[in-house]
């Protein structure tokens, strides 16, 4: 079965609210989403996010021409295709274009097998999937509520943004343990620190109990990383450190982090996802899936891929709460903190063309700068 004709377009999903984090306000998702026809009248869907421009030109003048007359099994030839045709000096200008095509390949080669995803990699090692509670604000009293809110909803672990200023790191644990009491509570600072910081935030964070503590150093410092994980009793999480397999690798090879967040969107796709994670299961480190506010199409491919990788093996990130819309009537849901398992063929999503016209958008805004603060610029490391 090969690719005869390649679709995309940008949407813009809305969210409920802003989101405030260290690294600007997101005012929503923009997303790329593409279908593909094949010679055997199946069709694939497939969805990434589209943070910067790059994202659809690498999909419409490379990833999409290549697609045409390609077997929809392919996927690790298609990958490796699109870094030889120049970005394997540029991966992570690649990874994105490529993942939308390399998730609509195995949509359709799971309705051509008749299988739910999770069957082809394996089978079905869990019956559902655990999602984290994310909560985005830089008020201590504001947070509570929320995180009740969350409690309310059947929510067992949280996620909670930090990185603002030195002070509300600590005000935000300490409302945060208030009213979650022992459940495991994540911490992500987005690379805002510098390592003297690190080291004396940690420690201040040490009777807060997190789960552990996500980028506390600028994406690049593997050595700074390592120290940390060396010294420090909070464990430490890499996430914009492990864009690509070979980054998972290098951090590993560093014992730069306790944990790591992988990302299909920021691998390339869901087969390098999967290598990914199975890199960090030979050692021993328990892996997990970031959050950019994923739609229907990319939100089932995350409960695929944490229902059949063991290491995955504490709550996936979810920003689903917030979402303004879809593009499915049938998207995953939430329901007291988990996710179903699809059981249909392929991801198991239906797609409504006419939402997809309703929030097409020509470009992208609102991805990190904050517009209230019109001078203001993140930069990282901010302290």
């Amino acid at each position: 079965m090969r690719i005869i004709k390649v679709e995309h377009a940008l949407i813009r999903m809305p969210f409920t609210e802003d989101i405030l984090w260290g690294s600007g306000r997101r005012i929503g998702t923009t997303r790329l989403v593409c279908k593909i026809e094949t010679d055997a009248g199946i069709t694939g869907w497939g969805e990434t996010i589209s943070l910067i421009a790059n994202v659809p030109a690498v999909f419409a003048d490379i990833v999409a021409p290549l697609a045409i007359g390609y077997p929809v099994a392919d996927v690790e030839r298609l990958h490796r295709h699109v870094l030889g045709a120049g970005y394997y000096h540029h991966k992570r200008a690649a990874v994105m274009a490529i993942a939308a095509l390399e998730m609509a390949m195995w949509d359709a080669l799971g309705k051509q097998a008749g299988q739910p995803l999770y069957a082809l990699w394996g089978g079905r090692w869990r019956k559902d999937v655990e999602a984290a509670a994310y909560l985005f604000t830089n008020d201590p009293a504001a947070l509570k509520p929320r995180l009740q809110g969350f409690l309310d909803k059947g929510f067992e672990t949280f996620k909670v943004k930090i990185g603002f200023d030195e002070r509300s790191d600590i005000a935000l644990a300490e409302a945060s343990r208030s009213v979650i009491g022992d459940r495991p509570l994540r911490l992500d600072v987005n690379g805002a620190w510098n390592p003297a910081t690190a080291k004396r935030q940690l420690n201040k964070l040490v009777p807060y109990d997190p789960a552990y503590v996500e980028q506390p150093l600028e994406l690049d410092d593997l050595a700074g990383h390592a120290a940390l994980v060396a010294a420090s009793p909070v464990p430490i999480a890499l996430d914009e450190s492990a864009y690509t397999l070979a980054d998972v690798g290098n951090i590993v090879r560093a014992q730069a982090a306790d944990v790591v967040l992988i990302d299909p969107h920021e691998a390339g796709g869901l087969w390098q996802t999967i290598k990914a994670a199975a890199v960090c299961e030979a050692v021993g480190i328990a892996v997990t899936l970031h959050s950019g506010a994923e739609l229907a199409l990319s939100q089932s491919a995350y409960v695929h891929l944490a229902a059949s990788i063991p290491n995955m093996s504490i709550a996936i990130d979810t920003e689903r709460t917030y979402l303004g819309g879809d593009i499915s009537p049938n998207a995953p849901k939430l329901t007291d903190g988990r996710f179903g398992v699809p059981e249909e063929p392929g991801l198991g999503v239906e797609i409504d063309e006419g939402l997809i016209d309703k929030y097409r958008v020509d470009g992208i805004a609102g991805a990190y700068l904050d517009k209230e603060r019109k001078d203001w610029f993140p930069v990282k490391p901010a302290y």
